[in-house]
């Protein structure tokens, strides 16, 4: 398989993860209940939201390599578990899965092309905010602390 070719597979598995993160932060926001649920709410949508431009950002890379993207989603799992800490456990856990997929590109492009590199550096930076903003939304008010799942 040439190199291009791998760029362009894991592209596609990126494009497809990030398919599965909209899916999965809409089912979220649909499962909360409570006092806080419009916030919370409003969060899992822009999350989801989020996930929708970074799937078009993937695919946009793709068909500038002359790739075909993906028509798939990634995979999504339903744990039936909607107390919001699991959500947040779970969003955590994604966040985590992402930013590795988003390490894994940024090897396979190091010092080949700026364009792909400067890409899966700013993917990366934009899932550490989001994991950072997660941590802190799972810790008790009063908490300094990182959250340690």
């Amino acid at each position: 398989m040439k190199h291009q070719d791998k760029i362009v597979e894991l592209l596609n598995k990126i494009m497809e993860f990030e398919m599965a993160g909209v899916v999965r932060y809409n089912h979220y926001a649909l499962m909360v209940f409570g006092y806080n649920r419009i916030p919370i709410v409003s969060w899992l949508r822009s999350e989801a939201d989020s996930s929708i431009i970074h799937a078009q950002e993937a695919g946009e890379m793709i068909t500038a390599l002359g790739g075909h993207p993906s028509l798939g989603i990634g995979p999504l799992l339903e744990t039936h578990q909607h107390d919001i800490g699991d959500i947040l456990r779970e969003s955590l856990e994604q966040e985590g899965q992402a930013k590795a997929l988003y390490y894994d590109l940024l090897e396979l492009v190091k010092d080949n092309s700026v364009m792909l590199e400067e890409y899966a550096r700013r993917m990366i930076f934009e899932e550490e905010v989001h994991e950072a903003e997660v941590n802190k939304m799972l810790r008790k008010p009063g908490d300094i602390k990182a959250y340690k799942g």
